[in-house]
């Protein structure tokens, strides 16, 4: 105990300016690598790397030299993981960066009743109508990559501008629409499609795409098929599929009315269908 004051001391009368322009300099580092990593997958891994950063320091702190070793090795080749995994996200964080701005997210907010009744009512209507869909919910994990990987909307959410996205005719159908809180974030957007082997012949790229984002992140996907009209859903990899009106009603209400509880907890599915993996 008296090394670890006299450590502290010694460091503290040793301070200089040079110093503290380090610290400030690291601190607006960490800010700017925050800010650009925001609402995207990479934010997950960030925080991984974090807790191994930190955890490595206390072990060498405690003078465990194994274990040190271990996690340095284990951060090193993390930091190449990073490169290669998200250097599409990358690539567009230095573009923004050196373009000297940073994207704004702009907030609105909407009455959590008409969302629920609004997009209830337009993938009724697209089934009805036997158009195809795909309609992603954010959650925790952000979506941002994906995001930009369409059309920015930023618009309010009703059921009118939500079918017309999707209408046959209409140049951002093929894609998915990404629904962030009280917001329909982007339209004609490219999901990951899942390399799950056991999934049904009939079932096509709308599908695989849906369960490929679920796979990655903790969002839900509403999937209208567009030769049947069958809704299903997509969630933590699994397919939930011929959904009648009461439990799409409900998944919504999950996700608007109990928002904040939904986000920690997790969705309580009420599964009025088949499952599928």
């Amino acid at each position: 105990m008296e090394q670890i004051i006299n450590a502290i001391l010694n460091s503290v009368t040793k301070f200089y300016f040079t110093d503290l322009l380090d610290i400030v300099l690291l601190v607006i580092v960490i800010y700017w690598l925050l800010k650009l990593t925001s609402k995207t997958r990479a934010m997950q891994v960030l925080k991984g790397l974090g807790i191994i950063l930190l955890a490595a320091w206390v072990t060498d702190f405690l003078g465990f030299v194994a274990i040190t070793w271990l996690l340095n090795y284990v951060l090193t080749a993390g930091a190449i993981v990073i490169v290669i995994l998200f250097h599409p996200e990358i690539r567009r964080a230095l573009a923004r960066l050196g373009r000297g701005r940073l994207e704004l997210i702009s907030s609105q907010t909407g009455n959590a009743q008409e969302n629920v009744e609004n997009i209830q009512k337009a993938v009724l209507n697209l089934s009805k109508k036997r158009v195809g869909a795909l309609i992603v919910f954010e959650r925790t994990t952000g979506l941002k990559d994906v995001i930009e990987s369409g059309t920015r909307i930023s618009g309010i959410i009703t059921s009118e501008l939500l079918e017309n996205l999707f209408f046959t005719n209409s140049p951002l159908h093929d894609g998915a629409v990404i629904i962030r809180d009280d917001i329909i974030e982007a339209a004609g957007c490219f999901l990951p499609l899942s390399d799950n082997k056991q999934i049904g012949q009939e079932l096509g790229t709308r599908h695989r795409a849906a369960l490929g984002v679920s796979e990655v992140s903790d969002s839900i996907t509403f999937i209208v098929s567009e030769e049947t009209g069958v809704i299903s859903l997509a969630q933590d990899g699994k397919l939930i599929r011929y959904l009648d009106p009461k439990a799409i009603k409900d998944i919504l209400e999950d996700l608007f009315m109990v928002k904040q509880s939904a986000k920690h907890k997790g969705l309580k599915i009420k599964r009025k269908g088949r499952e599928e993996h």
